[in-house]
């Protein structure tokens, strides 16, 4: 299949303005990453408002983050590194996101995960989203320190920084910053009214089951979380830390479970 290269660059320069527009970065901050090709990739560059891109601004770059083209004034990223560890390690990933959208970055800031079931959609779209602890911008440390997530969720905070989110395109990477986005405001804002009303375990649980009815795509705590393995409450109950590998006699036995309760 042919990639219409320029069209791809529009679509990025479309979702910087509306990060933008939407308050979620400011002034240079965030970038945003496609995968066009096995080795080659076309990111936002360094030091230019995310609100202000037009195509000729988008870099492109090998999976090392190693420029193969880029305009004159123009280099990738310096937040290339935290991208290509995605697409390595999730080879599912067509796109990836970088925001500091204002809620969910102020819970990243507080050290607070965003684990609280309040929201059917937000718990069927991103089930929990955990922080990634904090390291030095365009070092290996945010790499690193995503790199746990990675197999588990496709949203994480990053520790006194921002929020990262990744998806099968970039349509879709982009709409799971936003539901991250509104899940943290709405949780922040509940908290101001005194709290709020948790959906209970059962609730929870029927929720994951109807995303596995969906079949939908990437990562979630339904599919994985070891509490659920372990007949406990799930990744809502566990502060976003759940860690272990993904496979399909866990997903089969989870559902069986939720499959019991529900006939109950």
């Amino acid at each position: 299949m042919m990639v219409n290269e320029y069209q791809i660059k529009k679509e990025i320069c479309e979702i910087g303005q509306r990060i933008y527009n939407k308050g979620m970065v400011a002034a240079n901050d965030g970038n945003i990453s496609v995968k066009i090709g096995e080795n080659e990739f076309l990111c936002t560059p360094t030091g230019v408002s995310k609100g202000f891109m037009t195509p000729e601004f988008i870099c492109k770059v090998d999976r090392n983050g190693k420029v193969i083209q880029a305009n004159q004034g123009f280099k990738p990223s310096s937040e290339i590194k935290m991208h290509m560890r995605v697409y390595k390690e999730r080879p599912d990933v067509q796109s990836v996101v970088h925001a500091h959208p204002l809620y969910a970055t102020s819970f990243a800031i507080a050290g607070i995960p965003l684990t609280e079931p309040i929201m059917p959609e937000a718990v069927i779209a991103l089930g929990c989203v955990p922080i990634a602890e904090y390291g030095t911008p365009s070092t290996e440390e945010i790499p690193d320190a995503v790199s746990k997530y990675l197999q588990h969720y496709d949203a994480v905070l990053l520790e006194n920084h921002g929020a990262l989110s990744f998806s099968d395109s970039l349509l879709n990477a982009y709409y799971k910053m936003e539901s991250l986005e509104f899940y943290a405001q709405l949780l922040y804002q509940s908290r101001v009214l005194g709290g709020p009303k948790r959906l209970s375990e059962a609730q929870v649980q029927r929720l994951y089951e109807i995303r596995r009815q969906f079949g939908l795509k990437g990562k979630h705590p339904a599919d994985i979380c070891p509490n659920a393995k372990a007949g406990k409450p799930s990744c809502h109950g566990c502060g976003g830390s759940c860690g272990t590998k993904d496979n399909d006699a866990l997903v089969a036995e989870i559902a069986k479970r939720v499959m019991e309760q529900l006939n109950k």
